[in-house]
């Protein structure tokens, strides 16, 4: 009801302001205006000199915006190849930058140099080879750089070897959640299909596959530190992305198909929640977190928790109504912690014979109380019946 209100007021002002214009202009009927609409040498200069105004404007939000906002982004990268894609986003930012400050001075400057005056005729000319030659050559001279530089990048990323040794790890995407499948001691993934999903098998794992009896599914992504871990993924529904932010790693995940990706981590968590940037960077959080607690328990409201660092997978596709909710915790541990870790997980062989087992009772224990009063109610349906048919047949 109060946006209806203020949208209301809002429209109901716009028409008096309409108005009011309508008044003032018939208040200077008879007055002696230019009406031509032809602009004269004061409307130039006031352009030219509030186009400079605007690339100043231009400048110092560019400047303000790096000082201001420049912190928030990613720092120390947590994989190996983070550090060639950090070099290729600095260069590209050196670049457009650069480029951005040199044209966007250019172009005012030259607007405001040619500004239109009584006494100057504007010149024209058809073309120039020269021009044409430099803002098309350097260009295109920066910009197959970069490309050869982000090909060499992206094969030294994706590139993984057969016969390299190599962690096999599924992920699996669904709405609004990630699952972890590990490929187990003979470090091949099982076969899998949608088809086969039922009970405890929620990833529709090929159980008739031999690599499948030790794959292990798990909802908490642990990796070890220094070890290249080779991610194949798959979505149960629609579209989603898998992104490791602090790895630099990002891959679609599609339905109907297996993609990959492929990083050695650096820092395990412990370490990276160690350096002196993260520090600052939780505390400067919990900081603002107590304020806002302290507020929130004035309210009569729950204190916020403290927050701890953790590395994130997320989903960077707008999958649905809680894609913001669809995260799973990574943890790097060292590798024998890692080794530990994987080595007190069931198969999910294990786990859908100890479901197909919880649901069968075993056989030749003792009636439990339920069966034995269901077989005494029948009994006692089967007298009673009994009886009425002998009182019948006495009755006759």
């Amino acid at each position: 009801m109060t946006s209806l209100l203020v949208i209301i007021v809002l429209v109901l002002l716009a028409i008096a302001l309409w108005q009011l214009t309508k008044i003032f202009d018939l208040t200077q009927v008879g007055a002696s205006s230019d009406d031509s609409q032809v602009a004269s040498d004061n409307d130039n200069n006031v352009q030219g000199y509030v186009m400079f105004g605007f690339l100043a404007f231009i400048y110092i939000f560019t400047i303000y915006g790096l000082l201001k906002w420049g912190g928030l982004a990613l720092h120390t990268p947590a994989s190996e190849h983070g550090l060639l894609v950090d070099n290729l986003m600095n260069i590209t930012w050196v670049l457009i930058f650069i480029v951005q400050f040199i044209t966007q001075g250019l172009l005012y400057w030259f607007s405001f140099k040619n500004r239109g005056h009584k006494d100057r005729k504007a010149l024209f000319f058809a073309d120039s080879n020269k021009l044409e030659a430099i803002w098309s050559i350097i260009p295109s001279v920066v910009l197959a750089c970069l490309i050869l530089y982000g090909l060499y990048a992206w094969n030294n990323i994706m590139f993984v070897d057969k016969d390299e040794d190599v962690i096999e790890i599924e992920l699996y995407a669904q709405q609004f959640k990630w699952t972890a499948r590990y490929a187990g001691a003979d470090n091949t993934l099982g076969k899998a299909n949608v088809r086969l999903i039922e009970g405890v098998n929620t990833l529709g794992v090929d159980m008739s596959d031999k690599n499948s009896q030790d794959d292990i599914v798990v909802s908490e992504l642990h990796i070890p530190k220094g070890k290249k871990v080779h991610f194949k993924m798959r979505s149960q529904d629609v579209l989603h992305s898998a992104y490791f932010p602090h790895f630099r790693a990002q891959m679609n995940c599609v339905p109907g198909m297996v993609t990959e990706f492929a990083f050695v981590p650096t820092y395990t968590t412990a370490e990276y929640r160690e350096l002196p940037f993260m520090v600052e960077k939780v505390a400067h959080i919990n900081k603002l977190r107590a304020e806002k607690s302290a507020e929130l328990v004035a309210k009569g409201g729950t204190a916020l928790d403290p927050y701890t660092f953790d590395y994130l997978l997320l989903c960077n596709k707008i999958c649905g109504a809680s894609h913001y909710n669809m995260q799973m915790k990574v943890v790097v541990d060292s590798p024998e912690d890692y080794k530990k870790w994987l080595s007190e997980k069931t198969t999910l062989a294990q786990d859908i014979k100890a479901a197909a087992a919880a649901e069968k009772p075993a056989e030749g224990a003792a009636p439990t109380a339920d069966s034995a009063a269901k077989v005494i109610d029948t009994v006692k349906a089967v007298v009673d019946t009994v009886k009425a048919a002998v009182a019948k047949v006495a009755m006759k």
